[in-house]
């Protein structure tokens, strides 16, 4: 029997997730399968991929095909590089002990890349979010200038009106005084 390991869709319309799955290369994409060795969520940033590292290996070591995004996530994972480091102890290439040494230094570089990235990520988004930060207190700054200038132009105007209303009553008590004062200087 043709085996295969593929993804199987689950979710709704527009919020896909799989299952990877060892099924007959025969049976439906959504039907009968042997074994299920994983989940793939590209929903989340980065995708969350869930996966049983033996059984994975087991399937390609007994000839499963995987599809090309299955290949993709298992080599993602290391699973085809650990399946090619075991054919060479097989070929007599070397032995078993170079082989885990240079797998556990591929996957150490492969962590240490995917942190990098992550660390850049976060970085450039805090960046993002200090820009935004600084040109919201710049506009702040530009709005509390405009209203204070406001407040100042209101505040000159209100002391202008009230000085006004106060010189009014104050030359009108100075008018009648400066009429009845020439009369008496003429007598």
């Amino acid at each position: 029997m043709a085996t295969k390991i593929r993804l199987q869709r689950h979710g709704r319309k527009g919020y896909a997730f799989y299952q990877i799955v060892v099924a007959d290369s025969r049976a439906p994409r959504d039907g009968k399968f042997i074994e299920r060795i994983g989940s793939y969520n590209p929903n989340t940033n980065p995708a969350t991929i869930d996966l049983n590292f033996e059984r994975a290996l087991y399937w390609l070591q007994v000839g499963a095909q995987p599809t090309d995004t299955t290949r993709n996530i298992l080599s993602r994972e290391g699973v085809c590089m650990k399946k090619h480091l075991l054919e060479g102890v097989k070929k007599g290439a070397f032995d078993e002990s170079a082989a885990e040494a240079k797998f556990q230094a591929w996957l150490t570089d492969k962590q240490a890349s995917i942190q990098s990235v992550k660390t850049k990520e976060s970085e450039a988004i805090r960046a993002v979010e200090k820009a935004r930060l600084e040109a919201e207190k710049e506009t702040n700054k530009a709005i509390a200038e405009k209203v204070a200038k406001k407040k100042a132009e209101l505040a000159a105007a209100k002391a202008e009106a009230e000085a006004e209303a106060n010189a009014e009553p104050a030359a009108e008590e100075a008018a009648p005084a400066a009429e009845t004062a020439p009369e008496a200087s003429a007598e």
